[in-house]
């Protein structure tokens, strides 16, 4: 049997997030304090602290049980830590699982940092450090919605902060299948998306799959002398440069047969938009064609992400004899990994020049996803985005991908997922200078609270 409830506002919420912010904004800087890389070369012991932390900070929300659990990689060894508390739902109410992940990206050339990656440093209406906003602004996000929520709160909640997913999430689908009686759930909000703009908030609707493929081209046995057998001998250098060019046409588009994507869109993105985000030169074309939401976020791309040759620095006068590349492939809501991978293979298979050898190496991806806009809790969430923020609040794609969405769908087919995250155009994740804008972090946690209250 339930009870009646009386709908709490944004002012409301507002209100009693004010008093506790600072403190939130303390238990932030304390997480980016940690360096939590779950990489091969960077130290596991950062990950279990940045782990424990979580699940020190969700040992004062009032949750039943809080624990750090593991999955297993394909190859049996041990996943890196994960954080899920459990608070069990009043009769007959929903069951809400509040998704983000603790770990982080390297902080690459140091020198391009303005502040100490691993210092969180606010800067006007900014906060700088690595992971400030992806994702462990994400993590503060659930924390303080139930914070300001407090007695109110209706519906079950289940909080699971992922310590892999910069990594590729290797034990995730694991981890699903091992722990799923303590992940169910009838909602899952994942908090590692981005909103429009800074101030405008957005819901993500869809997402670009993605597949990494390694192959190697051989034209020789083994590498000769540029000068004695240049301009007869094709080294895999050629070959590989001369293959790669298949992979687009004339205007920069995918000219790979089989892969699917939909050139028209609802949303206008303008150019000038994307040109100052981006940080494309003035003096340079976009590519592709149709609406440019549509190239983002509904049409596959391929970037060439690896290549293995010398740098200049140590470059000799030689034919190289073979050579190995790696593709990054986005597709587009509607195909699926399989498709596009074989897609792939056969067009290079069918463009390979000069009778050179082609060998495929190791492949990985994760499908892509597109929202319901009818669900209903698609609605609640989008009006608690518009009151939160002030504003109305949009659909939208993004050309990343998120692949552990479809690991979450086939575990639990029957929940609603919805995609926010506080991160703005000018974030820079995953670059130097990540920051998080104060403002949307204030609103996305009022915003989640409205959800909850709402569900």
């Amino acid at each position: 049997m339930t009870t009646s409830h009386t709908p709490l506002t944004a002012a409301d919420l507002r209100a009693r997030l004010a008093p506790v912010y600072d403190s939130v904004l303390a238990e932030l800087a304390e997480l980016v304090a940690i360096p939590s890389l779950a990489w091969a070369s960077s130290d596991p012991a950062q990950v279990q602290a940045s782990a424990e932390a979580v699940a020190r900070f969700a040992g004062t929300r009032g949750f039943d049980s809080v624990e750090i659990l593991r999955g297993r990689n394909t190859d049996g060894s041990e996943g890196y830590p994960a954080v899920v508390a459990r608070r069990a739902a009043p009769e007959g109410r929903p069951t809400v699982l509040l998704y983000a992940h603790h770990d982080v990206q390297p902080t690459g050339d140091l020198a391009l940092w303005e502040t100490d990656p691993f210092t969180a440093t606010k800067k006007g209406d900014r906060l700088y450090g690595r992971g400030v906003a992806d994702d462990k602004a994400g993590v503060l996000i659930h924390l303080a919605a139930l914070d300001v929520l407090a007695d109110d709160l209706n519906v079950g909640v289940v909080l699971f902060v992922e310590g892999e997913e910069e990594a590729g999430s290797p034990s995730f689908r694991d981890f699903l299948e091992r722990y799923r009686d303590k992940l169910a759930s009838d909602v899952i909000v994942v908090a590692d998306s981005a909103n429009w703009a800074a101030g405008t908030p957005a819901l993500t609707t869809s997402l670009r799959g993605m597949c990494a493929i390694e192959f190697s081209l051989t034209t020789l046995d083994h590498d000769v002398h540029s000068g004695v057998y240049g301009g007869l001998v094709p080294d895999a250098m050629m070959a590989m440069t001369r293959l790669l060019n298949t992979l687009w046409d004339e205007n920069g588009s995918v000219a790979v047969e089989g892969l699917v994507g939909v050139r028209e869109s609802e949303v206008d993105y303008p150019e000038e938009t994307v040109r100052k985000d981006s940080g494309v030169l003035p003096t340079t074309d976009l590519i592709g064609a149709g609406p440019i939401s549509s190239r983002l976020w509904r049409q596959p791309s391929i970037t060439v992400t690896g290549l293995d040759n010398p740098p200049v620095a140590v470059s000799s006068n030689t034919l190289r004899a073979t050579m190995r590349a790696k593709l990054s492939v986005r597709i587009a809501p509607g195909d699926s990994v399989d498709n596009a991978i074989a897609s792939v293979k056969r067009h290079l298979e069918a463009h390979v020049p000069f009778g050179a050898q082609l060998e495929f190496g190791e492949v990985e991806g994760g499908n892509a996803w597109l929202a319901d806009p009818e669900d209903p809790s698609v609605q609640i969430a989008q009006g608690a985005l518009s009151e939160a923020f002030g504003t109305d609040s949009v659909f939208m794609g993004i050309g990343g991908s998120i692949p552990f969405i479809a690991d979450l769908l086939e575990v639990f087919p029957g929940a609603s997922i919805l995609v926010t995250g506080p991160q703005d155009p000018d974030t820079r994740a995953h670059s130097a200078n990540e920051s998080l804008y104060l403002p949307d972090f204030e609103a996305s946690i009022v915003a989640e609270a409205l959800m909850l209250d709402r569900l």
